[in-house]
């Protein structure tokens, strides 16, 4: 076949495999379609179907399909990550500045710690530090990777439990924010690449001095104008983000951050986010699993998967918990906030994609992290549900408690 033709067929799949499976597992009522579709690309993946079928996989995914592929998923997650950073309201996040500091901090301090700690474990047998890597570099990254939040994915569950506009969702994706920044500069101190510490600072404080006259350009646009102006803006920050080290991603994220969705209606905005969800976020989730390459290595694995699994939960809970007991929430706020925040998902396999490109870890330590990061995914609407009260996703808002925090 054509390389256009192959392109269609892999779109095919990517469309249509997780949907049949996601509804012969129930559907809405059972399991996020994101779930299945992030597990998908790991099982479409070299690891998987790549071992099992060689032939069918290199036939339908050929490196000028993959190349094709991760052209749209990276222009998918760009604009999802963008609408996602619109529906922060910067200023109520400057206005509980004390609150999301404890809390960011902690969600991220404490996981990292217990992280660090069962990686310093692990590495005292052969076979988890990569041929490039130092042992503290090894230990840093998995206890990284067992602090991130995946923020594309918590924006997905916030949506789907209908908090996402809630000021209960307005308080996690502040949190989870803060963390998804902070650990593209660990890594960047991970990779000991100190001159994107230079570049990280110079973009940050260009991205200060510009962030007030983007905002005042596109509040005072015609209306026509402000989509093409706001998608120029989203180039750029993410073009500079990437440049300095920083990821796209988060580029992307603070590019929406500083805009106010009210600029461009409310409703525009919910359709747009939903057009890029339904369209081509699907071609991300499933983009990311079919570029990981990784090799089981026996009963080892997966123990140690489970290892990071308990310090990685068990982290964002205690995290979460005690800046519950600073601020004053109740037992419902800690559990449900604790476990949206552990959410690891495509994020922590990006993260753990680059620590394994740059052979600081090893294949089986990718695997173990993989693994942990689909368990965490799996894990968290089940279980957040429960603690809501629901028996099925919600058509309307979900009531939770949100008090103010001083």
């Amino acid at each position: 076949m054509s390389t256009n033709e192959t392109f269609l067929l892999a779109l095919l799949i990517i469309f249509a495999l997780p949907w049949a499976v996601w509804r012969l597992l129930g559907g809405r009522s059972t399991i996020p379609l994101v779930v299945v579709q992030i597990v998908g690309g790991v099982m479409l993946g070299p690891g998987a179907l790549g071992n099992v079928l060689p032939e069918v996989y290199g036939a339908i995914f050929r490196p000028e399909v993959i190349s094709m592929l991760n052209g749209l998923a990276l222009w998918a997650v760009t604009m999802f990550v963008f609408l996602a950073g619109m529906e922060l309201d910067a200023n109520e996040a400057w206005v509980r500045r004390r609150e999301t500091a404890i809390t960011a901090g902690l969600a991220l301090a404490v996981p990292l710690a217990l992280g660090t700690l069962a990686a310093l474990f692990l590495v005292q047998g052969p076979g988890w530090v990569g041929l490039e890597g130092s042992q503290w570099q090894a230990v840093c990254g998995i206890g990284m990777a067992s602090a991130v939040t995946a923020l594309p994915i918590l924006v997905l569950f916030l949506q789907e439990l209908s908090i996402l506009r809630t000021p209960f969702g307005q308080r996690i994706l502040r949190y989870a924010s803060l963390d998804d920044i902070a650990i593209w500069g660990v890594l960047a101190l991970i990779l000991l690449d100190w001159t994107r510490i230079t570049r990280q600072v110079g973009f940050l404080v260009l991205f200060i001095a510009l962030a007030p006259l983007a905002r005042r350009l596109l509040r005072e646009a015609a209306p026509r104008h402000r989509w093409p102006l706001a998608l120029i803006w989203l180039v750029l920050v993410s073009l500079g983000a990437d440049w300095a080290g920083l990821h796209f991603m988060v580029g992307a994220f603070l590019a929406g951050a500083v805009i106010d969705a009210r600029w461009f209606g409310v409703e525009q905005v919910d359709r747009l986010r939903d057009a890029v969800l339904l369209t081509v976020m699907p071609v991300f989730f499933l983009s990311t699993g079919l570029r990981t390459s990784w090799s089981l290595g026996g009963s080892a694995v997966f123990a140690a998967a489970g290892l990071l699994l308990v310090a990685s939960v068990g982290g964002k809970l205690i995290g979460t918990h005690l800046a519950g007991w600073i601020l004053g929430w109740d037992r419902t706020e800690r559990w449900v906030i604790g476990w949206l925040l552990q959410t690891k998902a495509l994020i922590m396999i990006i993260f753990a994609n680059i620590l394994l490109d740059k052979a600081i870890i090893s294949a089986a330590t990718f695997t173990a992290l993989l693994l942990m990061a689909v368990a965490s995914t799996l894990l968290t609407l089940p279980v957040v549900m429960r603690l809501l009260g629901l028996r099925s996703m919600p058509e309307g808002t979900v009531t939770v408690v949100d008090r103010d925090v001083r």
